[in-house]
């Protein structure tokens, strides 16, 4: 790493600008964050669910999700000790039994559960569903909690500067790194990025308590439940392939609705207090990208893996920008030619 301290610039203070930020802190580094918005978070991890699964992740995401997802799920439960490691479910219908098996044979990390061990484990669900996948090791956080700690975090840091309200063309004084985490915002300078659009609510009910977080896998409309505290849940989430600005449809309630119903009953009769919508930038293969232009890194293509895959990205940005390092995996070889085909 260089003897004297740089100045990196950090555009955007969502979970991927705030977990890069801590990275080059820790390094050793002068960062200034500058975010359009009036706080930290105010974007898609506003949004976000908080589950840090990435063993569930393996039954649909590459390799690299679940690798990465690792170093994600040590971070916020051992460096910041902001998640819950309590382990996560996951149930079915007995009529759809065969996708629990199919998920099961695709996945690892997991225990089989009865109905007497899953009773145990979460006694609302006792009696619903007679097996159970139970992954011990995954975790759950409050999104904006976390965020909100974290910026708590940077702000200790002598050689970190926060500037809300402003834009990346506000911010134009000389800096050795610019490290764009602007989500699907950068889409002006990455062509080839997408918007996904995800819908959550959040209810709150006095009837129905769980422990970790409980997904159901559902043939049409499959959801997963997070605790929040306080008799409240987080119901997610829709991916919808369309960008336009992010508005929650009834279409989407309805479907978000008639899942968490199919988990429990309860849940008809508890109180919508929340809903939300945002874009999660995604490339077309829906894996993460590390960008180089010069002194310039966009870290973006979260896609609904922010808080699991952010920060190992973050530290692998400081891996480039301070030792000249390079990740294949992650980073493409002519970015400008990648875009315009």
């Amino acid at each position: 790493m260089s003897a004297s301290p740089q100045k990196i610039r950090i555009l955007g203070a969502g979970v991927a600008g705030l977990t890069a930020a801590y990275e080059f802190a820790m390094a050793g580094q002068t960062v200034e964050i500058v975010e359009r918005q009036a706080g930290p978070g105010l974007g898609c991890s506003h949004f976000a669910g908080g589950m840090l699964a990435p063993w569930c992740e393996a039954e649909s995401a590459p390799p690299l999700v679940v690798e990465w997802g690792l170093e994600g799920l040590a971070f916020w439960s051992e460096t910041l000790k902001l998640a819950v490691v309590n382990g996560s479910l996951l149930v079915a219908p007995a009529r759809d039994r065969a996708d629990l098996m199919r998920f099961s044979r695709r996945t690892s990390g997991f225990e089989w559960l009865d109905a007497d061990q899953l009773a145990m484990r979460e006694p609302h669900l006792g009696g619903r569903f007679d097996r159970a996948l139970f992954f011990p090791g995954e975790a759950h956080l409050d999104p904006r909690e976390a965020i909100d700690r974290l910026a708590q975090r940077l702000r200790q840091f002598d050689r970190v500067r926060f500037r809300f309200n402003t834009t990346a063309e506000d911010a134009n004084e000389p800096a050795d790194w610019i490290i764009d985490c602007r989500g699907i915002v950068a889409k002006d300078a990455l062509a080839d990025l997408r918007g996904v659009k995800g819908e959550m609510l959040v209810v709150k009910t006095a009837e129905v308590s769980f422990e970790r977080p409980v997904q159901l896998l559902h043939p049409r409309h499959p959801v997963y439940v997070v605790p929040r505290g306080d008799g409240r849940f987080m119901v997610g989430a829709t991916a919808i392939e369309n960008e336009e600005p992010p508005r929650v449809t009834a279409r989407s309630v309805l479907e978000l609705l008639s899942a968490v119903y199919a988990l429990h009953p309860a849940f008809g009769e508890a109180e919508i207090v929340e809903t939300g919508a945002d874009l999660r930038p995604a490339f077309p293969d829906n894996l993460p990208r590390i960008r180089r232009e010069g002194r310039m890194l966009y870290i973006n293509g979260l896609y609904r893996h922010g808080f699991l895959l952010a920060p190992a990205l973050a530290r692998r940005a400081v891996a480039v920008a301070l030792k000249d390092e390079t990740f294949p995996e992650v980073m493409d070889a002519n970015p400008r030619q990648r875009q315009s085909a």
